[in-house]
């Protein structure tokens, strides 16, 4: 006969974790918010005591010991209609919330709709309610980043930083892919197949992406200035891919490829070349960045840049958890904390050493008595994919 469920008696408390754990009130304590100074074995009994009793930490006590709230806010400087359509912060999400919650910690999303939003934001960030931030799709004139400094919030970055001051010391935290690298790849491999009417569909030209991936192209051309009538924002959309595209068209007929810069773009781009009745690859090349799951899906398949989108998320988180907590140096997959190495500066390097520079910052053993690792700024590599579209 299986015994009737006990029906729930009054919460434990932390007195009586101590009684059944043999120890003192105070003990408890230091275990139950990570606290040091408490032996394996008396931790241990601590724990299985509060498994025993089924004690449940009251989260605003602790957080009154601990002076911290076990959450993080996730800050992206875009209305929600880009957010949920585009499939590349679905992958920075993922990546993020699941360093987050490796380490026990919540993540609270919040998106900028409207410039009333920065104020809200503003204030919520600054009211102690969450440990530190997460931002990125920055513009150049975002206020967040003097938000979060005013407020002396921890923060992590997603992208190179391009706002004003941010080149003072301290220097942002910042996780970033090597943009330049990856568009001198698309544009040489076209380069190589033999165009040479090569256009370009950029992103918003205020975030610094999409200024290093322009730069990127300019530099694979070797001219400074190419023509005019081959460059079109595109503002990261597929409407606005679209519509690049027929601008490029309309004025340069004979071009003969296109490097757009983000998949989503690209889609749109595909679009208008086939109501135009222009043959991919045959007539023009198409080139895009990011290879997120649509790139392979394409008709053709897009050649890309791949940029490991859910990896630049997990290194966000796990960059701030170090500043958070440095004796937090494990992420969800084992892998070491960083060292001091600097993943790469401003301008960021060739694809190769970025990609070595991030592993060290990554992966690297400090040697014995080596003081604390300064954090620094990781740049991930970009690698271009080959398909059918160019």
């Amino acid at each position: 006969m299986v015994a009737e469920p006990k029906s729930p008696g009054p919460r434990p408390t932390l007195e009586a974790v101590a009684a059944f754990a043999g120890v003192s009130r105070a003990t408890v304590s230091r275990v139950v918010n990570g606290g040091a100074g408490v032996r394996a074995a008396v931790r241990e009994r601590v724990r299985e005591a509060v498994a025993a009793l089924g004690y449940v930490p009251n989260s605003a006590a602790r957080s009154l010991v601990t002076r911290r709230t076990g959450a993080v806010a996730v800050v992206i400087a875009e209305p929600e209609a880009r957010v949920f359509s585009d499939p590349f912060f679905g992958r920075q999400l993922r990546g993020i919330s699941r360093e987050l919650s490796a380490a026990d910690t919540q993540l609270l999303l919040m998106l900028v709709e409207q410039r009333a939003d920065y104020d809200r934001i503003g204030r919520y960030l600054s009211a102690g309610h969450v440990d530190g931030a997460l931002m990125f799709s920055l513009h150049r004139d975002d206020p967040l980043p003097a938000m979060a400094e005013r407020a002396g919030l921890p923060t992590v970055y997603g992208g190179r930083p391009g706002w004003a001051g941010a080149d003072r010391a301290p220097r942002p935290l910042y996780v970033d892919t090597d943009n330049r690298d990856g568009a001198r790849q698309a544009v040489r491999h076209l380069l190589g197949r033999g165009r040479r009417r090569i256009a370009v569909i950029t992103g918003p030209l205020d975030q610094t992406s999409a200024v290093d991936r322009l730069d990127g192209y300019r530099e694979a051309l070797g001219t400074p200035e190419p023509d005019p009538r081959l460059i079109a924002d595109g503002g990261f959309t597929a409407q606005g891919g679209e519509r690049a595209m027929a601008r490029l068209l309309d004025a340069v007929p004979d071009l003969d490829a296109v490097f757009v810069c983000s998949d989503l773009m690209a889609s749109g781009a595909l679009r208008t070349l086939r109501a135009r009745g222009r043959r991919v690859p045959d007539d023009v090349a198409v080139v895009g960045y990011d290879d997120l799951e649509p790139a392979a899906w394409a008709d053709p398949p897009l050649t890309t840049v791949r940029q490991d989108v859910e990896e630049m998320g997990r290194l966000m988180a796990r960059l701030l958890l170090r500043v958070l907590d440095p004796r937090k140096s494990t992420g969800a997959n084992g892998a070491n904390g960083m060292d001091g190495t600097d993943a790469a500066g401003a301008d960021a390097g060739d694809g190769a050493d970025a990609a070595d520079r991030a592993g060290r910052a990554l992966g690297g053993q400090r040697g014995p008595g080596a003081g604390p690792a300064e954090l620094a700024p990781v740049i991930t590599e970009a690698r271009l994919v080959v398909r059918e579209s160019a």
